[in-house]
C-alpha cells in the first residue's frame, strides 16, 4: 500500500487542499506550467440532426496534460496568460474554477498517470469517423454501469452516443444539462440534476461538473443513497479516480488528446470500485 492509499481524499475540496499543501506528491510551488492552451470544436456527426460545441482549457506540466471543459466563450482571454509559466500551487488557488480543476488534473496526472498498477484498465478506441469513435467511447463508459434492464439512469452532460448505448442495454434515462433543450430524439433535457436524481437508480455524470460546481452535491447524493455514480471524464481524468469509494463507483478516464481530435486509434482508462 502506498502513502497515497493510506490517507484517501473524500471530497474534491479535500483533494484540492491536500494537493496545494504538497501532501499528495512534490511541492506544487516547485512545479511550473510550461504550456496553456484551449481546444475548441464544433461537431455534427453524419446522420445526426443536431450538433454541439466544446471548449476545453488544458495545462501542460512536464509530460502530463490536465484539462477542464468550460461553456464556449466563458473562459476569459486572460486565463492563458495567468497560467503559462505559473507555479502549480498558485493555480490551485486561482479564482477561476476551470483553472483550479485543470491545474489539479495536470498535477495528479504528473504524480500518478493512468497505469494498470494504479487500477486503470486501458480500453482501446479503434480508428474511425467521429461518430464511430464516439460510440466506441460510449460503450466503454456504459460498461461501467452494473444495472438490470429497466433501471433508470440520470445522465448529466447529454451525449447522444451515451443515450444510444443505454437504450441498447434496455436502460431508461433522464437526460440533464444546465442548458436544457431536447435530445437528438426530441426528449426533454432537464436542467436541475439534483432534483431529478431522486427518481433515478444510478448517475452517469460528466467530469465537466467539477468545473461548474455541480459535482459535489451529486457525489453526496450517490453516497447518501447508495447509488452507483459513474463518471465519464475528459475534465479531471486524473482527479476523479481519487474519489473512488467515496461516492464515485467507477470512472472512464480520458486524458488529452480526446477521441474527437483525430481519426486514429486512442485509449480510455476504466476504473472500478474501491479506490486508487
Amino acid at each position: 500500500m502506498t502513502a497515497l492509499d493510506e490517507a484517501p481524499c473524500r471530497t474534491y475540496d479535500d483533494l484540492l487542499s491536500r494537493a496545494r499543501a504538497g501532501a499528495l506528491g512534490p511541492d506544487p510551488r516547485t512545479l511550473r506550467i510550461a504550456v496553456a492552451f484551449t481546444t475548441r470544436q464544433a461537431v455534427r456527426h453524419d446522420g445526426r440532426g443536431t450538433g454541439y460545441r466544446n471548449e476545453v482549457l488544458s495545462l501542460r506540466l512536464a509530460e502530463a496534460v490536465g484539462s477542464c471543459a468550460v461553456e464556449p466563450g466563458e473562459l476569459p482571454e486572460s486565463a492563458l496568460d495567468d497560467c503559462v509559466g505559473a507555479d502549480v500551487a498558485r493555480l490551485l488557488g486561482h479564482p477561476l474554477p476551470a483553472v483550479r480543476v485543470a491545474a489539479l488534473d495536470a498535477y495528479l496526472m504528473h504524480v500518478a498517470p493512468h497505469t494498470p498498477e494504479r487500477g486503470a484498465l486501458p480500453v482501446a478506441l479503434p480508428a474511425g469517423s467521429s461518430l464511430e469513435k464516439s460510440r466506441a467511447r460510449a460503450r466503454a463508459v456504459v460498461e461501467l454501469l452494473d444495472l438490470p434492464a429497466g433501471a433508470t439512469v440520470l445522465v448529466v452532460g447529454v451525449v447522444n452516443s451515451l443515450l444510444e448505448a443505454l437504450r441498447s442495454r434496455g436502460l431508461g434515462y433522464v437526460p440533464c444539462d444546465l442548458k436544457g433543450g431536447t435530445t437528438e430524439w426530441g426528449e426533454p433535457v432537464v436542467a436541475d440534476a439534483l432534483a431529478a436524481a431522486g427518481d433515478c437508480d444510478a448517475l452517469l455524470v460528466s467530469g465537466m461538473t467539477l468545473g461548474n460546481g455541480t459535482f459535489e452535491p451529486l457525489r453526496e447524493h450517490a453516497l447518501r443513497h447508495g447509488k452507483p455514480l459513474v463518471m465519464f471524464a475528459q475534465t479531471g481524468s486524473a482527479v476523479l479516480p481519487r474519489l473512488l469509494g467515496h461516492g464515485v463507483s467507477a470512472v472512464c478516464a480520458e486524458p488529452y488528446p480526446f477521441f474527437w481530435l483525430d481519426g486514429g486509434s486512442g485509449v480510455v482508462h476504466q476504473y472500478r470500485g474501491g479506490r486508487r
